[in-house]
């Protein structure tokens, strides 16, 4: 799978999913405490926004090798951490207004153009340590993938993927499994083996 082209074809998608949310929604229930339009503001924030400055800051050495160490990374990250994203969910969601599916396609335009102007083996600071973008670039897709999904449950319309992208997702997601230990247990799921914990994640 091409990683570039994954991304940008989820992240067209998830414009499209934005372009239809409906307006009686976005203050409606999102994720966990997260309205409809914090959900909304933080994967614009950690999927979009942040691409541009994060591909130009390069130099940086290589502390995780793959895509599921970052998962397996944050996995651990301390409460603080989890305190500065929903401010800054809270913040992006407003920052979104009234016309976010063009404040969206907007920050596709200037991450895409970002994305081509990096090399595969460009080394670039995440907050999880040094990573080539080839490794971290998917991290940003799988956050469209899954937030986007979580966007459309929670308002009821419907969000289609292509093929690639949910094998990209999927794939990170049984490797992330594998990562942090539970491999074995999601094999077995997937296999009709066995069945998942209530709440399981792997993220």
């Amino acid at each position: 799978m091409d990683y570039r082209r994954t991304y940008r074809a989820a992240a067209v998608s998830f414009a499209d999913l934005v372009s239809r949310l409906p307006a009686d929604r976005w203050d409606g229930p999102g994720l966990g405490d997260w309205t409809l339009r914090e959900l909304a503001g933080h994967t614009v924030s950690s999927a979009l926004r942040q691409v541009p400055p994060v591909l130009a800051a390069t130099g940086a050495t290589v502390t995780l090798d793959a895509p599921q160490d970052y998962w397996a990374f944050a996995r651990s990250a301390p409460p603080e951490r989890h305190a500065a994203s929903s401010a800054d969910a809270r913040e992006t969601g407003a920052w979104l207004g009234d016309d976010a599916a063009a404040r969206v396609s907007e920050l596709i335009g200037l991450a895409t153009a970002a994305l081509a102007a990096a090399r595969d083996d460009d080394v670039v600071t995440t907050p999880a340590g040094g990573m080539r973008v080839r490794d971290w670039l998917p991290t940003r897709t799988f956050e469209l993938v899954a937030h986007g999904t979580d966007l459309a449950t929670a308002a009821e319309v419907p969000f289609d993927l292509p093929p690639e992208v949910v094998a990209e997702a999927v794939t990170l997601a049984a490797r992330v499994a594998v990562a942090v230990g539970d491999g074995g247990l999601v094999l077995r799921a997937l296999t009709g083996r066995g069945g998942l914990p209530e709440h399981f994640s792997v993220v």
